[in-house]
């Protein structure tokens, strides 16, 4: 008797595989090495995963993309979480990555190093790059967890230093999927915001993989752009970050960034207690030179010299102006002699004098004559005598 053997079509062969792949292994996870590692336009990544026996298709959709802690590069050894699926179109099972780390401390020292280098190639890092802090901040940013000792560390710190500075938490994850991408946008909310003086990056410390959030790419751009200075402060003092190196200055620990923005108001205190005792020293040292200067010019010979001329030239005055006075009162004198003896002269020659004496003045005319060969007969003419004048006719 024959046996007759059930037929299938390839579509409904596939889709029994694919019922049995992916009920018997819903969840797997399996070490490789990645190779052909694709990054689609759509944001998904295309990958293979195999070791020295066998190859295994992958794919990591783009919404898993995001959570990655390290940049896959082909080569690494890495774990990776999923379910085994069936693309039926194909006839190809793969899995479908739910989750990835590299695979031990090596693998990511070596995606760390990886970026490091990178970024240091950009100038990520330079020195150039660096942005002071503010001496005196008014409101400071703080990005970090809201829970756990870290934010209150800070808050104690700074409140003991220099009570009254304004603390803006703006809270991430620090830890886990997703806390790369708050830290990132949290750095760029305050830059937004604009009103703070210096920005806080914190977490307490941890293992490499708890601070791998902070050696994502996106943070480290995130802070080399910002605009405010942005110090780090990441894990305990042997603890480095990319964040460190992309922040404007790197604190060992939280409570030391704290510190580090802040003054100690005591300090500050004491620093202008001592200016002002300073320039008060100092003041009075000028005030007491410039006084034995003012002392010294005073006894001067020079300064008293002015003085001993200035009298002797009053005295000169003196003696010139009584030299004035007799030397004018001479002059006077000889000149009203002169005018007497001139007024005597003048007087001699007033013709009032000859007609008192009893002479007379013949006038033609009103013009004086002087000789009888100016008169012709029948002339009138003017005689004046010592009592008056008569007109007369020649003959």
């Amino acid at each position: 008797m024959a046996v007759t053997q059930q037929q299938f079509t390839v579509s409904e062969i596939t889709r029994r595989i694919k019922q049995v792949l992916e009920g018997g292994f819903a969840s797997v996870v399996v070490e490789g090495e990645l190779s052909n590692l694709k990054r689609h336009s759509s944001g998904h990544m295309y990958f293979t995963l195999k070791d020295e026996g066998a190859q295994l298709p992958a794919v990591l959709w783009c919404s898993r993309v995001a959570s990655l802690r390290f940049a896959p590069e082909d080569g690494m050894k890495v774990l990776c979480g999923g379910r085994i699926t069936v693309y039926e179109p194909r006839g190809n099972y793969q899995i479908d990555v739910q989750s990835m780390r590299p695979m031990g401390l090596g693998e990511l020292q070596a995606a760390f190093d990886r970026l490091k280098e990178k970024l240091t190639a950009e100038g990520l890092f330079d020195q150039g790059r660096k942005k002071p802090l503010p001496p005196f901040p008014v409101r400071i940013g703080i990005v970090t967890s809201p829970t756990g000792a870290v934010i209150q560390d800070m808050r104690n710190v700074i409140a003991r230093r220099f009570p009254g500075v304004e603390l803006i938490l703006n809270p991430v994850r620090v830890q886990g999927s997703g806390a790369a991408e708050e830290i990132a946008i949290a750095v760029d909310d305050f830059n937004r915001y604009g009103r703070v003086d210096v920005l806080i990056v914190a977490r307490g410390g941890g293992s490499l993989e708890d601070l791998w959030a902070f050696n994502e790419e996106g943070v480290a751009r995130a802070i080399a752009r910002s605009v405010i200075p942005v110090v780090s402060a990441v894990g305990h003092e042997t603890d480095f970050t990319i964040a460190d190196f992309a922040a404007d200055l790197r604190a060992p620990t939280p409570s030391a960034a704290a510190e580090l923005v802040v003054p100690d108001r005591r300090e500050v205190l004491e620093n202008v207690l001592n200016s002002w005792y300073r320039v008060r020293d100092a003041v009075r040292d000028i005030v007491r030179t410039q006084k034995n200067r003012v002392h010294n010019l005073l006894n001067s010979y020079a300064f008293n010299r002015p003085i001993d001329l200035l009298r002797q030239q009053s005295q000169r005055v003196d003696e010139l102006e009584r030299a004035l006075v007799r030397n004018a009162g001479h002059g006077f004198a000889l000149t009203a002699a002169r005018h007497e003896a001139v007024a005597g002269r003048l007087a001699s020659l007033d013709p009032g004098l000859a007609l008192r004496r009893g002479y007379a003045i013949v006038r033609r005319e009103g013009v004086i004559v002087s000789s009888r060969a100016v008169l012709r007969a029948n002339d009138e003419a003017e005689i004046e005598f010592r009592d008056g004048s008569v007109r007369s006719t020649i003959r």
